[in-house]
């Protein structure tokens, strides 16, 4: 099991958990650069990476037609 670095919740991670299949997270749109300079890799549980996405989403301007 991994762990969240934002929130704390435990989650399944397939690429730090060595699973076969590729991880939940690719999937999902690139939200985050990691690892992030200076700080350790550290992967977010799913609710903590959707929710930074939609936030993502929420903040972009609409574009122009």
């Amino acid at each position: 099991m991994s762990t969240c670095s934002r929130c704390g919740a435990e989650f399944s991670c397939a690429m730090a958990d060595g699973g076969a299949a590729p991880c939940w997270c690719t999937a999902l749109p690139a939200a985050v650069p990691l690892p992030v300079p200076g700080q350790p890799a550290a992967c977010w549980c799913p609710a903590c990476l959707t929710e930074h996405i939609a936030a993502l989403a929420r903040s972009q301007p609409p574009s122009p037609v």
